[in-house]
């Protein structure tokens, strides 16, 4: 059987509500009869109409309250209290015929609905944003007004809404409630799970529109138009350089402050990156499998082998725009186009200098540090310039 409209469903109240208005008129009607009939009878002066109808209405209804069985509350009314009970049974007896969602009262269908009939009659005089409901403006408004009633106490951060604030607080408690049903893998946030299952499901539901390249994310996908608009959202503040990412950013920025994590751990020695650590590893294992077929140089890695070849093939693949010089890599072209546009993204910590390239730094901290690691083998005699050990040895001890 089919759930009755919303207006039916008001009408109902309405009769509801009359009858109820009915009943109190019989009960002032009976409470005047009773007056006179009371005053002849004793003899006594009567109260005003008003005072004596105000008095015994309030005893009449006292005697007739509507109590609720299951938790002692009181009701102004039978409908009041028919529809407080559905809190205990559960009842929802107002049915949307759009989504098949169900409400207690009629009142919270008649406001849902409006989800479906897209009638935002709350609008925010700040923004001019509009809401479906009063209650959802005025969580927006809170944003303008700054209100953050919701603190955590762990760490004193505040939040606009409890759910925000419910949210933070697993960071603190370590809790993750959302377990993954193939792995289980566990998380803290229902949408990092939802980010998680595409890996076992292989789905990458978003597609880039230039060149049909699909990801598993949409923020992926966000990153990866960045190549087409050439939109480079992320500066370095230390150099003016901009990238699309803020992973390809934070790599950047290592290169100034000389931060170095990868550590080799049969030499100790640092690099900025997983992969240049992968390529020294090669140095200790002396492992060479990559054979040049022209001149039978080996190499650790293809990469090198493939770079070798050039040298042989003379394909000089980089050219410079500005002065049409070739390079065998992209990374000689890029260090040599600095000397066009005068970056120097290498920053001496000790006076501020600047650099091109990185050796450039390297060799001038020297002389804040004092390193000299360039000895001779004849007389012990140390130096912090290659170039100086080789006059050196030159000069004195070849005559």
């Amino acid at each position: 059987m089919r759930d009755p409209e919303p207006c039916r469903i008001k009408h109902t109240e309405d009769n509801q509500e009359q009858t109820e208005m009915i009943e109190e008129n019989n009960e002032n009607e009976e409470l005047s009869e009773g007056e006179e009939k009371n005053h002849v009878r004793t003899g006594e002066k009567p109260l005003s109409c008003s005072q004596t109808k105000q008095k015994d209405l309030k005893k009449r209804r006292a005697k007739k309250s509507f109590t609720c069985t299951q938790c002692g509350k009181s009701l102004k009314s039978k409908y009041n209290l028919d529809v407080h009970k559905r809190v205990h049974t559960g009842e929802k007896p107002y049915t949307c015929d759009q989504c098949g969602k169900t409400f207690l009262r009629a009142s919270d269908l008649k406001k849902h609905l409006r989800l479906h009939t897209q009638e935002k009659i709350y609008s925010c005089s700040v923004c001019g944003k509009r809401f479906s409901c009063q209650q959802h403006l005025k969580e927006h408004q809170k944003i303008h007004i700054a209100v953050r009633e919701c603190m955590c106490f762990d760490c004193g951060n505040t939040f606009t809404a409890a759910s925000s604030l419910k949210q933070h607080k697993r960071i603190h408690t370590g809790e993750k409630p959302y377990k993954c049903s193939t792995c289980n893998k566990r998380f803290n946030q229902s949408s990092n799970l939802k980010k998680h299952e595409s890996t076992h499901t292989g789905e990458k539901p978003h597609t880039c529109d230039q060149c049909g390249k699909s990801f598993a994310r949409k923020g992926h996908l966000t990153g990866h138009m960045r190549v087409h608009t050439g939109v480079k959202p992320y500066p370095c503040d230390q150099c003016e350089k901009s990238f699309t990412q803020s992973s390809h950013l934070k790599r950047h920025m290592k290169i100034h402050t000389g931060e170095k994590t990868h550590a080799c751990d049969q030499c100790s020695k640092t690099f900025l990156r997983a992969s240049d650590l992968k390529k020294h590893l090669s140095v200790h294992t002396k492992e060479k499998p990559h054979s040049c077929h022209l001149c039978g140089k080996s190499f650790s890695l293809l990469q090198s082998l493939k770079q070798h070849q050039k040298m042989h093939t003379g394909v000089r693949e980089y050219m410079c725009f500005v002065c049409e010089k070739t390079f065998t890599l992209a990374s000689c072209l890029k260090q040599h186009e600095r000397i066009h546009t005068g970056e120097k993204p290498y920053k001496c910590s000790h006076c501020d200098k600047r650099f091109s390239q990185s050796i450039n730094l390297k060799t001038h901290e020297r002389i804040h540090t004092g390193e000299k690691p360039y000895h001779c083998t004849a007389c012990g005699k140390c130096f912090s310039h290659s170039s100086a050990l080789h006059i050196h040895t030159k000069n004195i001890h070849s005559k």
